[in-house]
């Protein structure tokens, strides 16, 4: 069984790091060359789209997959596949869940209070680009990182 769960918490952060790259490569690219009310507007709406069912199935799924592996691990560290897991657990609820809760949802909301528009909204769209991306790469390199642990574990 732990060798299904390996799989599916793989695959998950796998595509969590995927939805994360895809943001700090490109998508965050191609909304900062709109007008920032246009590029704000945008996100605006993503940010709403974002909290639905597929999402935040991959992303729910996979913590709660990792944290089971990471609970399992911890009662037998003599396993360097426990030990695999619980560090791929930590990365990925360090880097993905509670960074998202901490860091990015308090921004998505404070844009999403904003009027895109309007002189403030333009101001802190600026503010939000430079911030929001930054940080998102964290959010990209942590499910990539706990994939490679995950993969790690099954080959020891």
């Amino acid at each position: 069984m732990t060798e299904y769960l390996t799989i599916a918490a793989l695959i998950g952060a796998g595509l969590n790091a995927g939805v994360f790259f895809s943001f700090s490569t490109f998508t965050m690219s191609g909304l900062k060359r709109l007008s920032p009310p246009a590029g704000a507007a945008a996100m605006q709406e993503i940010n709403r789209e974002a909290p639905k069912a597929p999402l935040m199935s991959l992303f729910f799924g996979t913590a709660l997959v990792v944290s089971a592996l990471m609970v399992s691990g911890l009662g037998n560290l003599d396993d360097v596949a426990a030990r695999y897991h619980v560090a791929a657990g930590v990365l990925f609820l360090a880097g993905v869940i509670a960074l998202t809760g901490i860091y990015h949802v308090p921004r998505n909301n404070r844009l999403d209070r904003l009027q895109a528009d309007s002189a403030e909204g333009t101001a802190y769209w600026a503010i939000y680009l430079r911030e929001w991306v930054r940080m998102n790469h964290v959010r990209t390199v942590a499910p990539a990182g706990a994939a490679v642990l995950l993969a790690l574990s099954l080959i020891v």
